[in-house]
């Protein structure tokens, strides 16, 4: 029964992306927030600065055992690369110790391994209903460093796609990044690099919080601009703590207008968890995103995929009994077109949202199955929804 079931459905769908013209070609775009993705061991970041800053290895996780082997000096000063050109020091995290074996969370490989796997298995269906394979690009929310990030890419359900890795340490206080991967045969990096988020305080001192992570390539023979975010949260309150997201709003379009004033050619994505709505000041008014496709213009390129799903009640998260839709993916005007042409077009944005991600009971049924209560691990995926977009143009068969 269920190879028939298949079979309908392959059935179906080479059906829609083949009447009326040449079949399709189509890709999925996503990402997930992972949800305190960490390996097991207590660790901090150790920055050389004496070498490329364009190299991941200049900032890198280390365990704590290793410190003592390590030149290093005392420093006191600001986290950016500017200020650490030319020097050796050992950033600390908040809270080193809070996912190893020692911990009340009792982080060992057994949770590892679970989360790992949970992970894997989420990213291979992610639009797959609609590609039958699983996602080109894949950005990444809430990982350690990068041993994280290539244990996810290189884990047996994944392992088959060839994902190549681009991820950089950041400065966050917490110790948590943003990462992207792509499959190496469909996608082509040309240049990667990190824009500093900067906030401060009334004090002067400032925040330090995840950077933009910026990823330019050819995606199936097409130039094509990845920008990942995870914008600074809300703690401490949504009016409070929305002028950080102002901030990151700003700062997102800069670096998006100066990709288009370079070539009006390239295709833009902008995704992430912007900890904001799509209605919120940050995305309308700062980053500029429009929700409808008759308002884009060239002042107003950029639209946001996810305000229609948002205005009909779609949510990716809920704290507190409060549904927020805050993974969302902007995109520039020129994937939006009518037709299916020989360049890529959006063909529809979807948060993914499968039973086995949904709680089923419980004061938190209809939430996304969550990896933890608390210290406890619940077997669960994340506390957010991934969000996609699927592509598609004409196939060429050259």
């Amino acid at each position: 029964m269920k190879k028939i079931y298949l079979l309908i459905f392959i059935l179906i769908f080479s059906s829609y992306f083949s009447q009326n013209g040449p079949v399709r070609k189509v890709a999925t775009i996503a990402f997930l927030n992972v949800e305190n993705m960490w390996d097991t061991i207590k660790s901090a970041d150790y920055i050389d600065g004496t070498k490329d800053f364009s190299n991941p290895a200049f900032h890198r996780s280390i365990s704590f055992d290793s410190i003592k082997f390590l030149q290093r000096e005392d420093y006191s000063g600001p986290w950016n690369d500017f200020a650490l050109k030319g020097k050796k020091v050992i950033r600390y995290q908040t809270t080193p110790e809070e996912f190893t074996p020692e911990s009340p969370k009792n982080y060992g490989k057994k949770i590892y391994e679970a989360k790992l796997h949970n992970i894997a298995e989420v990213i291979s269906q992610i639009g797959a209903q609609y590609t039958k394979t699983a996602p080109v690009i894949v950005g990444l929310i809430e990982v350690e460093n990068r041993q994280v990030v290539s244990d996810i890419a290189n884990y047996p359900t994944l392992a088959k796609y060839g994902y190549g890795i681009v991820h950089f340490n950041s400065y966050d206080a917490r110790g948590i990044d943003v990462a992207l991967l792509y499959q190496k045969k469909r996608f082509t990096p040309t240049n990667s690099l990190k824009k500093e988020i900067k906030i401060f305080y009334d004090d002067g001192s400032q925040q330090y919080t995840r950077d933009i992570l910026i990823l330019s390539g050819i995606l199936d023979g097409e130039k094509v601009t990845f920008f990942m975010n995870h914008w600074p949260s809300r703690l401490g309150g949504e009016a409070a703590s929305l002028p950080k997201r102002n901030i990151a709003g700003d700062i997102l379009k800069k670096e998006m207008d100066s990709v288009r004033k370079l070539d009006i050619s390239v295709k833009l994505f902008a995704m992430g968890d912007f900890n904001d709505d799509p209605v919120s000041p940050s995305i309308k008014n700062h980053l500029g995103a429009v929700g409808n496709v008759k308002d884009l213009s060239e002042e107003k390129p950029y639209i946001d995929l996810m305000y229609p799903l948002y205005k009909n009640g779609v949510a990716s998260l809920a704290y507190r009994d409060s549904p927020n839709l805050f993974d969302q993916i902007i995109v520039s005007k020129n994937l939006m077109n009518e037709k299916v042409g020989k360049g890529y077009s959006v063909f529809k944005a979807e948060i993914f949202a499968p039973s086995f991600l949904i709680n089923k009971s419980g004061n938190f049924k209809g939430y996304p199955f969550r990896s933890w209560n608390g210290d406890q691990f619940t077997g669960g995926y994340s506390d957010h929804f991934p969000a996609f977009v699927i592509l598609q143009k004409e196939y060429d068969k050259n």
